[in-house]
């Protein structure tokens, strides 16, 4: 949607939330991000101003699944029951009269993404922050696995964990560079083979990683976002998705320069503490995890290379495809 048509139609469900026509609409605008379909705007009236996030379908498209930005909406009210910093929803329908398409508005949070690049302000934080922080960030990702999956029922029945596996063999196929990723269908075996037994399930994220954690500019944890890909299965997914990406194995090393937050095994311990209870193996789920980011590159990969989809960082990224297929094979055994 451009600027100026929601702009143009900001002003009368603003008008209709705020129960006034006495209102202004500014500083409309995209926000950063690959989801593409997020804008912030604010709103001034004779109280003040206030700042929101507003989350909209992609065009064109069937709202079901990540598409369904309704689902967003169910976990992040089940979240209102519990301690995990979150942005809970102001507004949200499936009413089309205002932007044509189902919405939910959020506060807009003012602060940053953990950022780990080169000068960033990640890389800035002390030994003693990045541990607070992490200890923040893990114990918030053990509240989100209590939530009882019934508290968000909208987002349906657990995924089977072999689902979990065969799910990718449809992206394994339109992959770039299919030799990065030769021994993918003997990782597949091995997973489907080692199935877990009695893991957790329950909500998981989805894409548990740093570029979701929204924080404060004095590494407090203000908010989990994006949940597009949230649903309801093996929630130990999201503790393998962190660990593998800050798992020096499992990446290229020459030519790429990949900052990370915490060790697989400080992560791991943090979220073992806030979760209270025994864990299960957890090579699977980070074997799974490994598995499907390099067949996710590789797929990425192609939609760039077809300008379906532009992002010239594939091209770095494709480098670690066999080193993740590499420690996916080595954590199965």
């Amino acid at each position: 949607m451009e600027l100026s048509e929601l702009t143009e139609r900001l002003h009368p469900f603003c008008c209709s939330r705020y129960g006034t026509d006495d209102v202004r609409i500014f500083d409309v605008v995209k926000m950063p991000g690959h989801a593409g379909f997020a804008y912030g705007f604010r709103v001034e009236t004779a109280a003040g101003v206030d700042s929101w996030f507003i989350r909209l379908p992609p065009p064109n498209v069937n709202w079901v699944g990540t598409a369904d930005v309704l689902r967003q909406v169910a976990v992040l009210n089940a979240l209102d029951q519990t301690d995990v910093p979150h942005c809970s929803v102001k507004w949200s329908g499936d009413d089309l009269e205002w932007f044509g398409c189902p919405y939910f508005v959020v506060p807009w949070l003012d602060g940053d993404v953990l950022r780990l690049g080169e000068g960033e302000w990640g890389t800035r934080l002390t030994d003693s922050q990045r541990l607070d922080l992490g200890g923040q960030i893990m114990t918030a990702l053990a509240g989100i696995h209590k939530v009882n999956p019934a508290e968000a029922s909208y987002l349906g029945d657990p995924l089977p964990f072999d689902e979990d596996v065969t799910r990718w063999d449809r992206f394994y196929e339109r992959a770039a560079d299919p030799e990065r990723l030769k021994d993918v269908p003997t990782v597949r075996q091995k997973l489907l083979d080692q199935l877990p037994v009695d893991a957790p399930v329950g909500i998981f994220h989805g894409d548990f990683q740093v570029a979701n954690l929204f924080c404060s500019p004095d590494a407090k944890l203000l908010a989990v976002i994006d949940w597009e890909l949230c649903g309801v299965g093996a929630t130990l997914n999201d503790l393998g998705w962190i660990v593998t990406f800050s798992d020096p194995h499992a990446w290229a090393t020459e030519g790429v320069v990949r900052p990370t937050f915490l060790d697989p095994e400080t992560l791991i311990r943090l979220y073992s503490e806030a979760w209270g209870t025994a864990l299960p193996d957890l090579n699977w789920f980070r074997a799974l995890a490994a598995y499907k980011f390099a067949i996710i590159t590789g797929l990425n990969l192609s939609l760039h290379r077809r300008g379906k989809r532009p992002d010239p960082l594939w091209e770095e990224t494709k480098l670690s495809m066999t080193p993740l297929i590499n420690r996916a094979n080595e954590l199965l055994g």
